[in-house]
């Protein structure tokens, strides 16, 4: 269980579509240029957690001169576990090096293994539990009752193509 920076930049990158829909009655798709720079990111790899992002069904995507990506759904039905698992399937690993069963355990020479092992699945358990339960939504609201408070600056309407 590691959290990488592609992790946390595809969730910056996912927040920068979610608050321009925010922005807009009727959001156009965001531009990958946008996103990039917003975040401080080249425009390849921005592409390539965007298309992660879409390959997980989190974003749609509009190829041509007015294209981008737009959330493939409601931002309160995207958690933040959603997108760390689009960005990276191992991020909480289902199984540990442990095989054996409980009828082996009073003979296992790995019984500290089982022990830490039995930690670290409860640590992940918790910790898949509290991204599962904060939304797109709520990180663009700034609101995880917390008294520090962070207000999120929404994105200007992009200027029509000339």
């Amino acid at each position: 269980m590691h959290l990488l920076a592609r992790e946390e930049a595809g969730l910056r990158c996912l927040l920068q579509v979610a608050l321009s829909e925010l922005a807009e009655s009727l959001p156009a798709p965001l531009p990958i240029a946008q996103i990039a720079a917003a975040e401080g990111l080249s425009d390849v790899y921005a592409a390539k957690l965007m298309r992660q992002l879409r390959l997980a069904g989190l974003v749609e995507s509009t190829r041509g001169t007015n294209g981008g990506y737009r959330l493939s759904r409601a931002a309160e039905s995207i958690t933040v576990w959603d997108t760390i698992r689009a960005l990276d399937e191992s991020f909480l690993p289902g199984t540990t090096a442990c095989d054996c069963g409980p009828q082996d355990r009073a003979d296992c020479r790995r019984t500290t293994s089982c022990a830490v092992n039995s930690l670290w699945r409860r640590i992940g358990t918790d910790l898949r539990d509290s991204l599962e339960s904060v939304s797109l939504a709520d990180l663009c609201a700034g609101s995880l009752d917390r008294t520090d408070h962070v207000s999120l600056p929404t994105l200007q309407a992009a200027s029509p193509a000339l």
